[in-house]
């Protein structure tokens, strides 16, 4: 008996104004997380945390050091993942970049435990990641080769995530206390949950 043909499920893309709208949601939680990791003086994974570095090692601006480390992973994103999703990596970038310093007069943190500054600062981070990927952008660097690696091998972008996240928040210490280290270990686990629990390969067909 010949078993009926198994109808793929449609694929529906977003329009440009929910891109849109996603891409400000996505701006506004990312800069809401990097402000409470920055008052902490927290770190943080991926280019991120390397713009933290510059930010706190050189006193640049966060969004000036931000889209100076993206800069070499916009070639990588243009040849593995095509120009719409670098495009789309661009404009989060840049949003992000003049977000953060937009907010600066606009938000003023008062007395706010470390440990819950990471904790908040990295579900945020984890939550504006997961909205740029579910409408096929990111925050670039790091995320850029995470995408890439579970597009072509399945691996769990949260999971690989996670491990460069770490490794990074490790190589740091030569420049931050181990305490804010240990610290920062809580923002980057709760970021990267967030990511390997809501984001895994083929369930989410939107694109």
């Amino acid at each position: 008996m010949r078993m009926p043909e198994t109808i793929p499920a449609p694929v529906h893309r977003h329009s440009a104004v929910e891109d849109v709208l996603a891409f400000l949601s996505a701006a506004v939680f990312a800069a809401l997380g990097i402000a409470f990791l920055e008052h902490a003086g927290l770190m943080t994974g991926g280019t991120t945390g390397l713009a933290l570095l510059l930010t706190y090692r050189f006193g640049l601006p966060f969004g000036a050091a931000f889209v100076l480390v993206n800069l070499p992973f916009f070639a990588l994103a243009l040849w593995r993942m095509g120009w719409r999703f670098t495009v789309k990596t661009a404009v989060a970038v840049l949003l992000l970049s003049a977000l953060t310093e937009f907010q600066r007069p606009l938000l003023a943190l008062g007395a706010v435990h470390p440990a819950w500054a990471a904790l908040v600062g990295g579900l945020l981070l984890g939550i504006a990641l997961l909205i740029l990927f579910r409408h096929q952008g990111s925050l670039g660097g790091l995320n850029v080769l995470v995408l890439f690696l579970q597009e072509r091998f399945g691996w769990r972008a949260g999971w690989v995530q996670l491990a460069l996240d770490v490794a990074i928040l490790l190589l740091s210490l030569g420049v931050v206390a181990p305490s804010i280290v240990a610290l920062s270990l809580i923002g980057a686990a709760a970021l990267n949950v967030t990511l390997a629990v809501n984001h895994r390969p083929g369930r989410y067909m939107a694109v």
